[in-house]
């Protein structure tokens, strides 16, 4: 009975509140706890209300009031405007006030709902405000920043959370696993993968799935292949990890194998499994196997294509020279076909010189970027059609439009470098460009030709090649070679595509050098070795 008449008396000191603060003037004493019970019954109310408006309003009054820098209402505004996803507001809030830290609880939730929204800055200065933090503090942050694309920095949270002896537990592994496979960063990864076993983590099916999917980015699939030849369990995502893993390495009858190994199993396969093997007949210009997958998918499995499932096909026809077909299928899909889709066929275009069919596809593409361009311009050039390829420059120019510009890295003895093309800002970029002139030099003794038709550029064909001599792949290279020992495997990751003069190079190279390099670009791995690609040159 004293409870209900508490919250009675409450409801009447609310009302009350609500009818009169407006003409409040500001306190000149402390507020009292009846205070602060009243101000958070009003936001509360305003968040029950779903009424971002009347937030403004009521912190309008706070301010007013004299509760502003309060450290207890202010974390109560934090909360309500992280509930109505004002994040600029949070922002805001956070920056008017001088001096703030948050509790453990209001931190957690914000640096979470920061990270989810983008604002990693934000959640990287509630954290280091924050006077204490626990263990899902730093989850949020490493996870976030891996799903930010902060992959680097999501590793450097890691190393400072594990020299602060603060212990990890299998959400922060399934973080850091994903940040590292995403880098292809090897010597990490065989880091955390000790860490994991030194600790004795329950390697649950998630784990397992994130650590096999490690290996294969990593380009160690052989070590990806063991892990997964011990697994007994019938979980479908980590066979899917399998699967995928072998298809980036163009290892399409492995991939069918462990299919194969699935169905005898009674594992039911799901729609990760079949846009798997569809990426690996892709890779290997497979057209009729891709066919007969998609079908086993949607007859045998009733599993109903999505999206990504028929811009594999596209890529699947596209790739293998079945222009019309892939365009067939992009005009019978029953879902509208997206940016990617169309982008595969304009890739095709590329490779087989339509640029008919690549100018239907530009056209359907909402939002281009300077690649889209550059696809299609390079089709011009390839058939002879300058005045078309200079229009697509100068519409390039006049919108303001660039093509993402190339990066590569590699990693040696645990330190990620990073390179661009024709980039001075490494510290031992005078050496790597020596290391590459001499390299340049024993690769064209051996008959390399630059293909400078790949440089849109109107300059002169030595300009064309000296643009081409420093990929950033090759800066990358030459970086390896200058730290490691002789015949010491290379790898290295690349955001884009390799181009095919590059490709051309690093096959030569590998003969000459009698090393193994390891290229990850956007596609898929190139493993060169004595000459040749295990992309069999089709990629």
């Amino acid at each position: 009975m004293r409870t209900v008449h508490r919250k009675m008396k409450m409801c009447i000191s609310l009302l009350h509140f609500r009818r009169f603060y407006s003409n409040f003037p500001p306190l000149s004493t402390a507020p009292t706890g009846t205070d602060f019970q009243m101000l958070k019954c009003v936001l509360d109310d305003c968040k029950n209300s779903s009424d971002s408006k009347e937030v403004l309003k009521t912190h309008a009054k706070i301010v007013k009031l004299g509760f502003g820098m309060d450290y207890s209402v202010v974390s109560r505004l934090l909360l309500t405007y992280i509930d109505f996803e004002k994040l600029d507001f949070v922002c805001r809030l956070l920056d008017e006030t001088p001096c703030w830290n948050v509790d453990l609880f209001t931190g957690n939730i914000m640096i979470s709902r920061f990270m989810k929204n983008g604002y990693v800055e934000a959640a990287k200065r509630v954290f280091l405000n924050m006077p204490s933090k626990d263990v899902v503090s730093w989850n949020s942050m490493i996870g976030g920043c891996v799903k930010n694309s902060r992959y680097e920095e999501a590793l450097r949270w890691f190393k400072d959370m594990c020299l602060l002896d603060i212990e990890p537990d299998e959400f922060t592994f399934s973080s850091v696993i994903a940040g590292c496979a995403r880098l292809g960063v090897l010597d990490h990864a065989l880091w955390i993968h000790g860490l994991i076993a030194e600790k004795e983590i329950a390697l649950n099916d998630i784990l397992l799935s994130a650590i096999i999917d490690m290996y294969s980015k990593c380009g160690k699939i052989e070590i990806a292949k063991e892990i997964f030849d011990g697994y007994r369990g019938s979980s479908v995502s980590v066979w899917n990890s399998m699967i995928t893993g072998l298809a980036v390495h163009g290892l399409v009858t492995d991939a069918i194998s462990v299919f194969s190994r699935m169905q005898e199993g009674h594992i039911c396969p799901d729609s990760i499994t079949f846009l798997g093997i569809l990426t690996a007949c892709s890779h290997c210009g497979l057209v009729e196997l891709g066919q007969k997958y998609f079908d086993i998918m949607r007859i045998k499995y009733s599993i109903e294509p999505e999206i990504e499932h028929y811009g594999a096909m596209v890529d699947l026809l596209g790739r293998a020279g079945k222009l019309d077909e892939a365009y067939a299928t992009i005009k019978a899909m029953p879902i509208l076909p997206d940016v990617l889709t169309w982008k595969a066929l304009l890739s095709a275009c590329r490779t087989y010189r339509n640029a008919s069919l690549g100018e239907i596809a530009i056209t359907n593409i909402s939002s281009l970027d300077g690649g889209d361009y550059v696809l299609l311009s390079n089709t011009y050039c390839s058939l002879n059609k300058w005045s078309s390829s200079a229009n697509m420059r100068e519409t390039m120019k006049r919108e303001g439009i660039h093509k993402d510009h190339g990066k590569s890295w590699i990693e040696l003895a645990g330190v990620i470098h990073h390179f661009k093309a024709g980039n001075q800002a490494h510290p031992e970029m005078e050496a790597v460009y020596r290391i590459l002139k001499q390299l340049i030099k024993r690769v064209k003794l051996e008959g390399y030709v630059p293909a400078t038709d790949l440089v849109l550029m109107d300059v002169s064909e030595e300009e064309k090649e000296e643009n081409l001599n420093f990929h950033c792949e090759k800066l990358a290279l030459a970086f390896g070679i200058l730290k490691t020992s002789p015949r010491t495997e290379i790898r290295i990751s690349k955001n884009l595509r390799t181009c095919y003069d590059c490709h051309s190079w690093l096959k030569i190279v590998s003969r000459i050098l009698t090393r193994v390099i390891i290229v990850r670009d956007r596609v898929r791995f190139h493993k060169f070795e004595a000459g040749s690609c295990s992309c069999g040159d089709y990629w």
